[in-house]
């Protein structure tokens, strides 16, 4: 799940500030399950702009909608009737949709309404962690399904960096040592053999370094 949190309403208004009408988009997707960006974030964040410019002397014009998603095209498109008679639009989708809606409305100024936060899971509610990275080169096979790459500090593919101190990491007494909980993991399954596997530096070359990445699957163009 994409994860995000919403932005300070100060920089919200500075942003519609130039406006007298606008869309404000949710969406269905992920922004939803962590409530950021769902319908009732949308009705509430509407009323909260309406009261604000109404107690500074003026209105604002504002159709409330939530798209199933804003990542797809064919959701997107719903908003093809509407854009040109309004002159902004407030998403609060994750960034990705927000940046989707900006290449298919190019004449329109599409605003974010939250920060886009990191790949994670809910931990119960009210809290999410991060899990993944979308390093491009899984190898959660190797070490028990725990990523090292998101969950040890420092990345190490090799073992722990001996700063951790009773399974916490250096940086943080908060913070579990990542090879902690993939040693321990691995123990569990009886796979320590992984762990003693000489393994191969990671190659990189399919992370986010190289630029925005693409995945194109033949059997379903």
């Amino acid at each position: 799940m994409i994860t995000g949190t919403p932005k300070p309403i100060e920089e919200i208004l500075e942003m519609v500030e130039p406006y007298d009408n606008i869309i404000v988009a949710g969406c269905h997707g992920c922004v939803t399950v962590c409530r950021v960006g769902g319908h009732k974030e949308v009705e509430v964040l509407s009323s909260t702009l309406r009261l604000a410019r109404e107690s500074g002397g003026s209105k604002i014009e504002i159709n409330e909608l939530s798209l199933e998603r804003q990542c797809d095209p064919e959701y997107v498109e719903t908003l093809r009737p509407l854009i040109d008679d309004y002159q902004a639009v407030l998403s609060i989708a994750c960034g990705a949709g927000i940046q989707f809606l900006a290449e298919k409305f190019s004449k329109t100024p599409i605003l974010p309404g939250i920060n886009t936060g990191f790949l994670g899971v809910t931990e119960r509610q009210g809290e999410w962690s991060e899990r993944c990275q979308g390093c491009g080169d899984c190898v959660l096979h190797l070490t028990g399904g725990i990523c090292p790459v998101t969950r040890c500090a420092k990345q190490l593919f090799h073992g722990p960096c001996g700063g951790s101190t009773a399974g916490k990491c250096e940086i943080d007494q908060n913070v579990q040592c990542g090879w902690q909980l993939i040693i321990d993991r691995l123990k569990a399954l009886d796979q320590m053999d992984n762990y003693l596997k000489l393994k191969p530096y990671k190659g990189w070359d399919s992370s986010r370094d190289g630029g925005p990445r693409r995945i194109i699957r033949e059997d379903m163009i």
